[in-house]
């Protein structure tokens, strides 16, 4: 595989984790609810433990990951709307923007997972991280749809 491909890969997807790790981290501050606070927070420490297993991943491959935040100029700002929805209070809302996030992070993964010829160890970091986003998915899915 051209490394550059597999690089802008792992760009991309430390790009989403780093969305997905601020938008906890921002509405575990200001989200109502200890449940929350602590789930919140819970997966903003999972997203920071993904970039940095990706990150060493890239090391060990001789790749950079970049320091801007400007991958493609394209991408997308999962959780660019729930600062609004936290201050709103609304339970079923804030959840239904994560579970956007999640829905973003998951087809993240799922192109990632199609790189070609990639290192096994990384393979395998990259499907690991790829059953957790699904099971942070489907926990805001099943928290958003209590909460109708």
């Amino acid at each position: 595989m051209d490394s550059k491909v597999m690089q802008a890969g792992l760009n991309e997807l430390i790009e989403t984790l780093k969305d997905g790790q601020k938008g906890y981290a921002e509405a575990m501050t200001d989200v109502e609810g200890a449940d929350l606070k602590d789930l919140f927070k819970k997966y903003a420490a999972q997203r920071a433990s993904y970039i940095t297993e990706l990150e060493d991943q890239m090391f060990k491959l001789d790749l950079k990951p970049d320091e801007e935040s400007s991958i493609t100029g394209t991408i997308h700002r999962a959780f660019i709307n729930l600062k609004g929805l936290v201050t709103s209070k609304d339970r079923h809302a804030i959840l239904a923007e994560c579970e956007r996030g999640e829905d973003y992070a998951k087809a993240a993964y799922e192109k990632a997972q199609k790189l070609k010829d990639i290192p096994a160890d990384l393979k395998s970091v990259i499907e690991k991280q790829a059953a957790g986003i699904k099971q942070a998915h489907d926990e805001i899915r099943g928290l958003r749809d209590a909460a109708k």
